[in-house]
């Protein structure tokens, strides 16, 4: 990998890990569950993998099914350019389509407590509101 490719992938990771963590410590969490009130595929992933760093695999499970795709996830990502793009292509599918179904399931799932669906409780249902409420006046 060439040097300055890999200064990029550095500072760009660096920069997610930052990112979430601001997130984390304002007490946002999620950014997207934080606007639109409803989780993301990945939710639950991040305390998955903090409960792995403890060795916890059952709580890790519990957070997010899918957390052990994410070594294989990324090791196919770093050797991409070797690959066939046919295969990779099929593996990308499949991928995606294993993480849609298992996060339409925990959705519909009324005992999941980690993925939810409340709009309403979201920034912008919650903007929308104080603005309907401010023209009602």
């Amino acid at each position: 990998m060439h040097k300055d490719r890999r200064k990029e992938i550095i500072c760009s990771v660096a920069a997610i890990v930052l990112l979430y963590g601001a997130f984390a410590f304002s007490g946002i969490g999620c950014p997207i569950k934080f606007v639109t009130g409803i989780s993301c595929a990945g939710c639950g992933m991040s305390r998955a993998w903090l409960s792995v760093l403890r060795g916890d695999l059952r709580a890790a499970w519990n957070y997010h099914p899918l957390f052990w795709t994410i070594p294989p996830a990324l090791a196919v990502w770093f050797i991409r350019q070797r690959l066939n793009k046919k295969m990779l292509n099929i593996s990308l599918f499949i991928f995606a389509a294993i993480f849609v179904i298992v996060y339409v399931y925990r959705l519909l799932d009324p005992a999941d407590e980690i993925v939810v669906f409340a709009p309403w409780e979201g920034v912008i249902a919650r903007m929308l509101n104080s603005i309907l409420n401010l023209l009602r006046s």
